[in-house]
């Protein structure tokens, strides 16, 4: 396998960009006046993980791409005044910790309005003024890793160990690999496979592997370009996966198996089953959560 592709230092990865622009629809009517990427987890939106999990990759700004009805999402970022100011006077300081410990530094985050619907790999283009010329992570907000080892951090070291694009991918049931975009391996060293194309949710039986792609990446900055053909592909979309497949015959792309439970939470039983699962492994809430679940399961 080849290592890393220049001898220059290798640029850090610094920014994320997190598409938050969609409407949801697989988890309406709860997405219909509340933002998916805020649906509570446990005590805390969706959102909040993703954020956490980029910071333990050492991410230092964020680019949300939004859309009409997303406000809130930026309003969960700041100080909510009111709040804070009747915490602080009952004494509770705990839960005041807790709202005030996920804000964020001065010029962290960046809100970007993608004005149409027009895909993925539209929405992170609309990023591109933001990033620059310099590689930078993409994570799919709708979509908890819950790992030891934060899944992106995991998909950066994979990064500095290649200098390539990166696609994070777990291993699925090849009776479900139709519903996925699904890479095709070419040499694997571990966990880390170099890739030789993608397929986006393969007819039954065709599939090129078991490895889905799994909603984190790290790509360089010429991802740009392609994207910025705006060819459309499924669903008369611009897509992510077309435009990395058109890079892929001018830059090596790897992908990395990581190590991790994914929930989907931008569906309703993945959301359920995050909550779940989640809720479990809580040193707080676990006891409890096991004897509400027993309960139930009993009745």
């Amino acid at each position: 396998m080849r290592e890393i592709l220049e001898t220059t230092a290798l640029a850090k990865v610094r920014k994320a960009v997190l598409p938050v622009a969609g409407l949801g629809t697989r988890v309406l009517p709860g997405s219909k006046t509340v933002p998916k990427e805020l649906l509570n987890v446990v005590d805390r939106p969706i959102v909040s993980y993703i954020v956490e999990e980029a910071r333990a990759a050492g991410i230092e700004h964020f680019v949300f791409i939004t859309g009409r009805g997303k406000g809130a999402i930026e309003d969960y970022f700041d100080h909510h005044v009111e709040l804070e100011a009747q915490l602080e006077a009952k004494g509770k300081t705990d839960l005041l910790d807790a709202v005030r410990g996920e804000l964020p530094r001065a010029g962290e985050m960046s809100f970007v309005r993608q004005m149409q619907p027009l895909g993925l790999g539209h929405a992170v283009w609309c990023a591109r003024d933001i990033i620059g010329d310099e590689p930078f992570a993409v994570l799919l907000p709708d979509v908890i890793v819950d790992a030891p080892n934060p899944c992106l951090k995991q998909v950066v070291e994979a990064y500095e160990r290649t200098g390539a694009n990166i696609i994070a991918v777990e291993e699925v049931p090849d009776s479900e690999t139709h519903k996925y975009g699904v890479i095709a391996p070419k040499n694997q060293d571990g966990r880390l496979y170099e890739m030789s194309g993608m397929v986006e949710k393969p007819a039954r039986g065709t599939a090129p592997s078991n490895l889905a792609i799994a909603g984190r990446y790290v790509l360089r900055p010429e991802i740009f370009a392609a994207l910025g053909r705006h060819e459309t592909g499924a669903g008369g979309e611009i897509q992510l996966t077309d435009a990395m497949a058109r890079l892929m015959a001018e830059q090596p792309f790897y992908a990395w198996r990581y190590e991790g439970d994914t929930y989907d939470c931008g569906d309703k039983i993945g959301l359920l089953r995050a909550n779940v699962a989640l809720a479990l492994k809580r040193p707080d809430l676990g006891p409890a959560a096991r004897t509400a679940v027993e309960a139930l399961l009993r009745a």
